[in-house]
């Protein structure tokens, strides 16, 4: 028990009580003590039989076996948000860029395709508006 709850500490609050019958006082002070230490047994009871914390607690071990294992240090805070925030979302961001710049890349390479068929497209019209003009003047 704490200091606090020390007897001599509840004998000196009932000084004149304690004077006249002290052993009705010790065991006055054993029932309070007795009577405390059960209430606060079945409030603690209480308390986890309503918030399951038998089944929260049980998952906590199996979190904390399982961590037993890891080789790299569990993230922590910092106790800055911003640096927190940062910390986990810049590696997302940067696999993100990453995606973002390869899909660049397929667009360009792909735009580029289409540029050089349209190129194409364009040579062969001349070549066929040259043929077309050749024959018209052949025909005439």
């Amino acid at each position: 028990l704490p200091r606090s709850c020390s007897y001599q500490k509840f004998a000196s609050c009932y000084h004149c009580f304690y004077k006249l019958q002290p052993q009705l006082t010790r065991s006055i002070y054993d029932q309070f003590i007795s009577q405390l230490q059960s209430s606060i047994k079945e409030e603690i009871q209480e308390i986890k039989s309503e918030g399951n914390l038998e089944g929260l607690f049980d998952s906590l071990d199996k979190i904390v076996e399982e961590a037993k294992d890891r080789e790299e240090p569990a993230w922590r805070p910092s106790g800055i948000p911003e640096q927190d925030v940062q910390s986990a979302l810049v590696p997302y961001l940067l696999k993100h860029r990453s995606y973002l710049r390869q899909l660049l890349r397929e667009k360009e390479e792909e735009n580029r395709k289409v540029a050089e068929s349209v190129l194409a497209g364009r040579d062969k019209i001349v070549e066929l508006q040259q043929l077309i003009q050749a024959h018209r003047q052949a025909w005439q």
